[in-house]
């Protein structure tokens, strides 16, 4: 085959149904699109697609072809995270992924990173799901836990997060503070949905207390955050997070077998790149001057 032209608009025409909607995503004509079809099912001598009122619908060797297709959609991709890193100079976007949870040092450390470098644009993406820094969705990944094994990326120890147990001062008031690890059991708990979470405070609250005191669950760590703010019960935070709300009461400080550690991930061939060091660089100096009172910005 040596027109990927016509591999793409299939790809295309398979992904979005219509001839219509792949010419406005390749910018051309639906003449062109429709052309690239036949010239394909002609020169393979298959139909790839079963014409109908309603569009287009991919037959098995349609299917087929448009997995390569995506194959060489998601390698495009991937060439393109890599040479937008490639500059000797530190401008462009810079994209770093990390759970939300970990935005109150991310985000002054950003935006500090951002102030010695004006020319740099920076995405802060923050979700559950690991973006796939292979495919060029991302320069640099926060991520805690177990050490990340994926291959060809490069993985360094950042810091441990260090996590105590909290509660808002009314709270308190209406249900008291335990002395002692006995006198948790009188009380109430915002923690995750999943009462077999890897998090190390999460086993320790399942072994001490029971997760039958945990009146409130999910599983996004901004509701979480938010139920504890509002009196529900007492829960997790880190020492920096919990230091921005001066209306929570500290429990028990941050133990060395509740903190999680965390780490810093690139690919391979962005590791070393002007952008990708000088933030790295700047991570960890930024870190370094930070306690949960606060971090200095000069």
């Amino acid at each position: 085959m040596d027109n990927w032209d016509e591999i793409r608009t299939a790809f295309q025409v398979a992904r979005l149904g219509t001839v219509s909607g792949a010419a406005e995503v390749l910018g051309v004509h639906h003449a062109t699109v429709i052309r690239h079809i036949d010239s394909l099912e002609g020169r393979l001598g298959v139909k790839l697609f079963q014409r109908h009122a309603r569009g287009y619908t991919a037959t098995e060797a349609g299917q087929d072809l448009a997995r390569v297709g995506q194959t060489t959609d998601d390698q495009f991709q991937q060439l393109v995270g890599r040479v937008r890193g490639r500059g000797a100079d530190v401008s462009g976007e810079l994209v770093v992924t990390s759970l939300i949870s970990f935005a109150p040092l991310m985000v002054p450390a950003l935006v500090s990173f951002r102030e010695k470098y004006p020319d740099v644009v920076v995405r802060y993406l923050t979700d559950d799901r690991v973006f796939r820094l292979e495919y060029g969705e991302a320069h640099i990944a926060l991520r805690a836990g177990s050490m990340p094994e994926e291959p060809d990326n490069v993985v360094q120890p950042f810091t441990a997060l260090q996590i105590g147990l909290y509660a808002t001062q009314d709270y308190v008031d209406r249900y008291g503070r335990p002395e002692d690890e006995a006198g948790l059991a009188e009380h109430r708990f915002v923690a995750q949905d999943n009462p077999d979470s890897r998090a190390p405070f999460q086993r320790w609250l399942k072994a001490t207390v029971g997760y039958d005191r945990v009146v409130f669950r999910s599983t996004d760590a901004r509701v979480l955050e938010r139920a504890v703010l509002s009196g529900t019960g007492m829960g997790f935070f880190g020492a920096y997070d919990a230091a921005t709300h001066p209306e929570l009461v500290e429990i028990f400080p941050p133990r060395e077998e509740w903190s999680v550690p965390l780490w810093l991930v690139t690919h391979v061939d962005l590791h070393r790149t002007a952008k990708v060091q000088a933030f790295l660089t700047h991570l960890k100096e930024f870190a370094a001057t930070c306690s949960p009172a606060g971090c200095k910005t000069a």
